[in-house]
C-alpha cells in the first residue's frame, strides 16, 4: 500500500513529518495528548475533543478496530487524529471495520509514524499549542502560518457547536426521578448511567433559558462536559446562577455538574476558571476525596479548571488533583448543588466514581420529601 506522506506544523514552527492516514486532506487545530492505552473511540467521539487534534502516547493504535456501541456520541469531534503506529489490522469479535476506514468515512485525518514522545515532551514544556495537518500543502512555513491563523482556544465558546439542536426525551419505565440534563457536549454512557439510576432524562440545547427548565418541574438538573472556554458560554452561567436563584426563594432543586458543567457551576456561584498549560487528557489521573480521604483513579478530558484561590465562601471543595493539585470537585455549603471536574461515566476504576450518581440520586430523593 503506498503510503501519503504528510507534515504536522504547530505554531512555534516546529515541524512532525509522517504519513497520512484516514481522511487525506488538510486539518487544523490545538494539538493534545491523551495517556489512554484503549478507548480510541470514545475518546474521537467525545464532544469536547471539538476543536483539537488528538495524540495518543500509547504507541500502536487501532489494532482492536472500532464497533458502534463504543461511540459517544453521532459523530467524530476530534479535528485529527496523532499516532506513532496504526495498526493495519484489528482482531475483536465486536469489531465492525478498521479505526482507518472509521476516519475516512468520517472525514477526519490521521497522522501516523511521528515520533509521539518528542510531540508530547514539547507539549508538556511548552503548552498546547495550534497546528496544522496537511498532505497537500508539504511546505512548513506555508502551515505555520496557517497554524499562527487559528483561534487560540481561550475565548471560544464551542459548545454552541455540539449541543443538540432539538431537545429530546428519553424515557424510563417506572422512571423514580425526571432530570433535565444540559447538552454542552454530552456523552451517551452519561445518559445510559442516568437511566440506569430510574431517571427519565429531558435533553436541553445549552441555551435553554432556566424559565423552560422550571415549567417542566424536574426533580434535579444535571450540566454536563464540554469543549472550549467554560468562561465564553455566558448564557449557560446566567441560567445556571437563575437555577441557584430558584433553589433559594422557591424548592431544592439537586444540581450535578462534571467536567465543563463543573466549571459553569463554579462560575455561576463566582469563581473564576483558567487555561492549564496542556490540560488533563486521560483515564488514569488519581483524584483524592477530600471527605472520605479516598483516592480515585479517574478519567479527564479537559483544558481548563477552577481558581482554587476563587472560590466563594459558599463553595467547599471537595476533591483534589494529585497530580497538580487543582480543584477537581466543589459542593455548595447549603443548596444540593455539586460537581467534579472529572469524568465519573468513564469507569476507569471502574467503579470509583459511581457513588456520585448515587449522591445526585440521593439529593433528589431528599428534596421530595
Amino acid at each position: 500500500m503506498q503510503e501519503t506522506p504528510a507534515l504536522l506544523v504547530l505554531e512555534n514552527g516546529s515541524v512532525y513529518r509522517g504519513t497520512a492516514f484516514g481522511h487525506i486532506g488538510e486539518t487544523a487545530g490545538e494539538v493534545v495528548f491523551n495517556t489512554s492505552h484503549t478507548g480510541y473511540q470514545e475518546i474521537l467521539t467525545d464532544p469536547s475533543y471539538a476543536g483539537q487534534m488528538v495524540v495518543m502516547t500509547y504507541p500502536l493504535i487501532g489494532n482492536y478496530g472500532v464497533t458502534p456501541g463504543d461511540n459517544e456520541s453521532s459523530k467524530v469531534w476530534a479535528s485529527a487524529f496523532i499516532v506513532r503506529e496504526a495498526s493495519h489490522i484489528h482482531s475483536n469479535y465486536e469489531a465492525s471495520g478498521s479505526l482507518e476506514a472509521y476516519l475516512r468515512d468520517a472525514g477526519v485525518m490521521g497522522l501516523a509514524g511521528i515520533d509521539t514522545r518528542k510531540l508530547v515532551r514539547e507539549i508538556r514544556e511548552k503548552g498546547a499549542m495550534r497546528g496544522v495537518i496537511s498532505a497537500r500543502e508539504l511546505n512548513p512555513e506555508v502551515l505555520r502560518e496557517k497554524a499562527l491563523a487559528i483561534p487560540e482556544m481561550t475565548g471560544q465558546d464551542l459548545v454552541k457547536t455540539v449541543s443538540t439542536k432539538k431537545n429530546y426525551v428519553l424515557d424510563k419505565p417506572e422512571a423514580r426521578y425526571h432530570v433535565v440534563a444540559f447538552d454542552y457536549g454530552i456523552k451517551s454512557n452519561i445518559l445510559r448511567i442516568l437511566q440506569n439510576c430510574g431517571c427519565k432524562v429531558s435533553v436541553l440545547n445549552a441555551a435553554t433559558p432556566a424559565e423552560e427548565v422550571i415549567k417542566l418541574n424536574p426533580d434535579g438538573v444535571f450540566l454536563s462536559n464540554g469543549p472550549g472556554d467554560p468562561a465564553a458560554v455566558g448564557y449557560a452561567i446566567e441560567t445556571i446562577r437563575a437555577i441557584a436563584d430558584y433553589n433559594r426563594s422557591t424548592r431544592p432543586l439537586p444540581v450535578f455538574g462534571i467536567c465543563l458543567g463543573h466549571q459553569l457551576l463554579s462560575l455561576a456561584f463566582g469563581a473564576e476558571t483558567y487555561k492549564l498549560k496542556f490540560g488533563h487528557h486521560g483515564s488514569n489521573h488519581p483524584v483524592k476525596n477530600l471527605e472520605s480521604r479516598r483516592i480515585e483513579i479517574t478519567s479527564q478530558n479537559h483544558g481548563f479548571a477552577v481558581k482554587m484561590d476563587s472560590l466563594p465562601d459558599e463553595l467547599e471543595m471537595t476533591h483534589l488533583n494529585l497530580y497538580d493539585q487543582t480543584v477537581e470537585g466543589v459542593r455548595h455549603r447549603s443548596l444540593p448543588c455539586f460537581s467534579v471536574q472529572y469524568h465519573p461515566e468513564a469507569a476507569p476504576g471502574p467503579h470509583d466514581s459511581h457513588y456520585l450518581f448515587d449522591s445526585f440520586t440521593g439529593m433528589m430523593d431528599r428534596a421530595k420529601n
